[in-house]
């Protein structure tokens, strides 16, 4: 519910706007005095503050230069002493509009959805920074495979409509790449491309980080907070590893897949967006779904068009065109017949694997080729591989880590990762959330010569 702080020291205005203000379903509260809305400001979270400039205790330009920095809150100023100075110091000191008296609810009105509106895209364009489409994000569709080809088309031609998409394949296919692909190709391409990695959120937090919530929804809710599904509107949520996500989830996720409507947490508005979904997994859904471990009519309504994409040991016709991409970022470059050893190999981590193994010998490599430094899949040079990691030095803790996120690569599953440290899935899900936050600080640390990157 929006709330709505009204600071006027004229009793009965107070009282009526309040009154107005209220029958149109808004929360108020209201004051008298600079002193006591400053207080209430800092300890609550106000959408929005209609503040009158003469106060019983204070100019109310005064405290609007004092606190406007502090609380998220527009200002919307209310005056009956209005002239165009005036005005312009208020917007200058962070109001969002400014009315002079006497004025019609029905300004009031539009004035308050004006500033309603104006901090909704605040919130979403700071929510937006993490999430939306990095340039860094290379897309490599070069191919000489007929059967990756063939994908492209098939995936070229679903993108131009709005069917709901399921992509399939082992770790490292590059199901997250095709996705962002056809994001890029369809009418969406302008708006957000949201991921949601379902395999690193826990249960009980899924829905809030989904759907959102609404102030005061559980201990800690402080704030508003959009969902990820609300920051997606417009453009494409790509739910990766939808195997991973529990049953009682599922069955809170087909009512939004089937309708595309939700309520925030704690909510009693109900919202609707306009988004395309793309859903990624590297498990057999319907093995899963005879096991009973997932929703029938979720998988029915998520795979409008399945597409499979093969692992990188079905089209190793790809794998000199790869190299040759993720050398160039390095300006670095290898030898024919290393180049031939790694075409040889089946890559079982796929294209993330050989980019992984390329990337850690270019950062390693103090010369133009990389070879030396190239720790090869075929089982020679271990030794020197095992230095190379170990040369960087890296603590007990990044070791850790780094073997977490090796097996998080390699299995796809918060499980199996669980059971092989021997350790909860909480533990994991910390570890993982660890990971993110260390993403943006990998390079020219001892991760970054591990070969540890943001997928």
């Amino acid at each position: 519910m929006v709330s709505i702080l009204v600071v006027e020291d004229d009793e009965s205005l107070s009282s009526l706007i309040g009154r107005k203000l209220k029958r149109k379903g808004f929360r108020v509260d209201a004051v008298g005095s600079g002193e006591e809305a400053k207080e209430l400001i800092e300890k609550g979270n106000y959408d929005v503050v209609l503040l009158d400039i003469k106060l019983s205790d204070m100019n109310g330009l005064d405290l609007l230069k004092e606190i406007s920095g502090r609380t998220n809150a527009k200002f919307i100023v209310i005056t009956g002493y209005g002239d165009v100075s005036t005005a312009v110091e208020a917007m200058k000191a962070g109001a969002s509009d400014f009315i002079q008296k006497p004025f019609s609810f029905d300004i009031l009105e539009v004035s308050i959805e004006k500033a309603l509106k104006e901090k909704r895209l605040e919130e979403e364009n700071k929510a937006l920074k993490s999430f939306l489409f990095d340039k860094e994000h290379e897309i490599v569709l070069e191919t000489r495979s007929p059967l990756f080809k063939n994908i492209l088309q098939m995936i070229e031609g679903a993108a131009r409509s709005d069917i709901n998409i399921l992509l399939r394949g082992e770790t490292g296919t590059g199901k997250e790449v095709l996705a962002r692909y056809i994001h890029r190709i369809s009418d969406r391409r302008d708006k957000p491309f949201i991921v949601v990695d379902c395999g690193a959120i826990p249960e009980h937090l899924f829905e809030s980080e989904l759907f959102g919530h609404e102030r005061g929804a559980y201990t800690g809710a402080t704030s508003r907070k959009l969902g990820l599904v609300e920051l997606a509107d417009g453009g494409t949520l790509f739910l990766d590893e939808i195997g991973e996500i529990p049953l009682p989830v599922q069955a809170k996720l087909l009512r939004f897949v089937e309708t595309r409507r939700f309520r925030r947490v704690g909510g009693l508005k109900e919202h609707r967006v306009d988004v395309r979904i793309i859903s990624a997994t590297n498990r057999d859904l319907k093995e899963m779904v005879r096991k009973g471990e997932f929703r029938s009519d979720l998988l029915y309504r998520i795979n409008t068009f399945e597409v499979e994409i093969p692992p990188l040991r079905e089209r190793k016709e790809d794998i000199p065109l790869l190299v040759e991409t993720f050398l160039r970022r390095y300006r670095k470059r290898i030898k024919k017949e290393t180049l031939k050893k790694l075409t040889a190999y089946d890559w079982p981590g796929n294209v993330r694997e050989l980019r992984n193994a390329i990337e850690r010998a270019s950062l390693l490599s103090k010369g133009e080729y990389i070879d030396e430094n190239l720790c090869l899949p075929s089982g020679e040079s271990k030794e020197a591989c095992m230095e190379n990691i170990f040369s960087a030095m890296p603590s007990l803790k990044d070791l850790e880590l780094l073997y977490t996120a090796y097996l998080y690569r390699k299995l796809g599953s918060v499980d199996k990762v669980a059971k092989v440290l021997g350790c909860s899935r909480r533990t994991v899900f910390r570890k993982l959330r660890e990971l993110r936050e260390r993403n943006g600080n990998f390079e020219g640390s001892p991760f970054s010569q591990l070969g540890v990157h943001r997928d």
